[in-house]
């Protein structure tokens, strides 16, 4: 048996499946992971500074017109759309399998696909918020701001993407939900990540369910513990699940 009709039959005997995603997920939607070969940190010799460096809490504050270029350039991609990953989950959410994502990516894919029950452990690219007087600005605002840091029209503070940059916390609501969600889970499926990121990685040990399925192309520290492995690109291969669910032969 093929591993996506594997994945397949066991999505349609699963009631409670949880998907646990990180960069990975994204990149056949044109955006770059971190740490794989073609990824956002092997770029360190065309930038400025290293990018774990500007992505810090200490340097946006320090350096918020370096940070907000790199921002800008690397980070934002509006123009993104869900790709078979994005869009499958969308449709097992509907139809009351999936119970939850959680995911590591800001890029809001999940959401534009239509998942509702998505806990974003690193925030989103689309809140930002003044950080004097906390009001609300859309993606697209900051991204037509014309001076290179954004401002607040109200107060003139800096407006603060809604994301967890180096030297800060995730939000323990999320988190909270997220060990519940996995906690409670039947089946889960962990894609598009290394697992080598704290505290995040180590949400998926919570999982005491049967099945385990991990979707990465690189070899992760969890490969041992999962019950089915694959290494294709997960958009391809999870458009490939959908059509069998589709035509019952899972």
């Amino acid at each position: 048996m093929k591993p996506e009709e594997r994945l397949a039959q066991w999505i349609g005997e699963s009631r409670n499946i949880v998907f646990f995603g990180g960069a990975g997920t994204s990149t056949e939607s044109g955006i770059p992971d971190f740490r794989s070969a073609a990824g956002l940190y092997r770029q360190e010799e065309q930038l400025p500074y290293p990018p774990e460096v500007m992505l810090s809490r200490t340097f946006f504050m320090e350096h918020p017109d370096v940070f907000f270029d790199f921002y800008r350039s690397k980070m934002l991609h509006p123009d993104a759309e869900p790709n078979g990953c994005h869009r499958l989950l969308a449709s097992l959410e509907m139809e009351g399998r999936l119970q939850a994502v959680i995911t590591q990516n800001i890029d809001g894919l999940h959401q534009k696909a239509g998942s509702s029950r998505v806990l974003e452990l690193h925030g989103s690219v689309h809140r930002n918020y003044c950080m004097k007087c906390a009001r609300f600005y859309s993606l697209e605002e900051v991204m037509a701001a014309e001076d290179a840091v954004p401002r607040c029209q109200h107060d003139g503070a800096i407006i603060k993407p809604d994301v967890v940059l180096y030297e800060e916390e995730l939000n323990q609501e999320t988190l909270y939900d997220s060990v519940e969600a996995i906690s409670r889970a039947d089946m889960l499926i962990i894609g598009g990540t290394s697992l080598t990121v704290q505290p995040a990685a180590s949400l998926v040990t919570y999982f005491r369910g049967a099945r385990t399925v991990l979707m990465n192309a690189d070899s992760t520290p969890y490969d041992a513990k999962a019950n089915l492995l694959i290494t294709d690109p997960i958009g391809q291969v999870m458009e490939r699940v959908a059509v069998i669910l589709s035509t019952g032969q899972a």
